[in-house]
């Protein structure tokens, strides 16, 4: 589920960069969450299938 959201947010973010819609830099708020859900689910240890 983790994974899910992150590759959201990752596409998200590079959808927003590559449109230059980038709402004043907030666009990289995107990038910051998807990168803080991947290394909780790396910390965390679980793998949901």
């Amino acid at each position: 589920m983790l994974w899910t959201i992150t590759i959201i947010l990752f596409i998200l973010w590079v959808v927003g960069l590559v449109s230059s819609y980038t709402l004043g830099g907030w666009i990289h708020i995107l990038l910051v969450l998807a990168i803080i859900v991947l290394i909780f689910n790396l910390l965390s240890g679980r793998r949901a299938l």
